[in-house]
């Protein structure tokens, strides 16, 4: 009777560790998201840098305008588009957030000279799961970290109790 309380403790014990393993490894990185309007436009042309879930600054940069940085959260930013920039050019712009995450977005040179139209500011581009990473893009989050050891720490209290809690039958 003995040997099945341990062994259902120790069943509970490690469901638990189990179970608060990936609450204590979450980070933000997969809240990162960012976005350019538009995706093509011409030389000189002004684009909107739209970024949202980074808790911290964000530095965008690429080959055809000045880097930038937008703030915590989420906001955006307008750039123009460098002059000499090739027509028919693919040129990779690279958010990234201060906590180590990165997300590239493709701008697409035209040729002609650049509408003075105001695109509205869409929600940024959704880059689905990051499987794999398991939580180990951001850093360490001490109110995190202690909440795992918390959890951990009455699991295996409880496990603890349960196997030396005696019954009426082990008096006898």
């Amino acid at each position: 009777m003995h040997a099945i309380r341990a062994a259902s403790a120790a069943v509970l014990s490690l469901t638990a560790l189990a179970l608060a393993a990936p609450l204590a490894a979450a980070g933000d990185s997969e809240s990162f998201q960012a976005g350019v309007t538009p995706r093509t436009i011409a030389a000189g042309g002004q684009v909107t840098l739209n970024v949202s879930g980074c808790a911290k600054k964000t530095t965008v940069s690429s080959g055809i305008f000045d880097t930038t940085t937008i703030g915590k959260g989420s906001g955006s930013q307008t750039r123009t588009v460098d002059w000499d920039a090739k027509q028919g050019a693919i040129y990779s712009v690279t958010f990234a957030c201060k906590h180590g995450a990165t997300r590239n977005v493709d701008l697409t040179i035209a040729g002609g000279r650049p509408e003075h139209s105001v695109a509205p500011n869409p929600p940024p581009v959704d880059h689905g799961v990051r499987a794999g990473v398991g939580g180990s893009i951001a850093g360490f989050d001490l109110q995190e970290i202690g909440l795992g050891a918390a959890l951990i720490t009455g699991a295996l209290g409880g496990a603890y109790y349960l196997v030396r809690r005696r019954t009426a039958d082990d008096n006898t």
